[in-house]
């Protein structure tokens, strides 16, 4: 099973290097991308589309009003959820992504944490003795990024 990410994206275009997007994305392995524009004023959306054109493992949602963070989170997971047998599924705010340089290096980032990612989640849920609903399974990746 793979691990979904989910990455909500708006007004990205300067700090959207689609070269080094799409290299980073190559070596991940075992996680599908859904990028969520939601609604940029920018060609964000189109920049998007190149890298998911390039990219198997990447789909692109286009939130055409601008929406609060946890409803595209939303709009991203129904989409996963309807199109991919994903085991956990995890979610970057765009204010997260402001943190870093660029897109880029928060995508490093994320693949250089992977294993960390997952095994830190697997024994989160392992925990739980209740079944997580769809929304609550959700979970920041930011809390996992050392």
């Amino acid at each position: 099973m793979k691990t979904g990410i989910i990455i909500i994206c708006h007004n990205q275009e300067k700090t959207l290097d689609t070269l080094q997007c799409v290299q980073h994305i190559h070596h991940s392995k075992n996680i599908e991308f859904c990028f969520v524009n939601n609604n940029s004023n920018d060609n964000t959306y189109e920049l998007l589309k190149e890298i998911s054109e390039v990219c198997q493992n990447v789909s692109v949602v286009n939130i055409n009003k601008y929406k609060k963070d946890i409803s595209a989170i939303r709009a991203g997971a129904r989409f996963m959820f309807d199109q991919f047998t994903i085991q956990y599924l995890g979610f970057v705010t765009a204010d997260m992504i402001g943190k870093y340089e660029n897109l880029s290096q928060l995508l490093a980032k994320i693949l250089n944490n992977q294993l960390h990612i997952v095994s830190s989640r697997q024994s989160f849920l392992k925990q739980r003795k209740m079944k997580l609903t769809l929304f609550q399974s959700l979970f920041p990746i930011s809390d996992y990024l050392e």
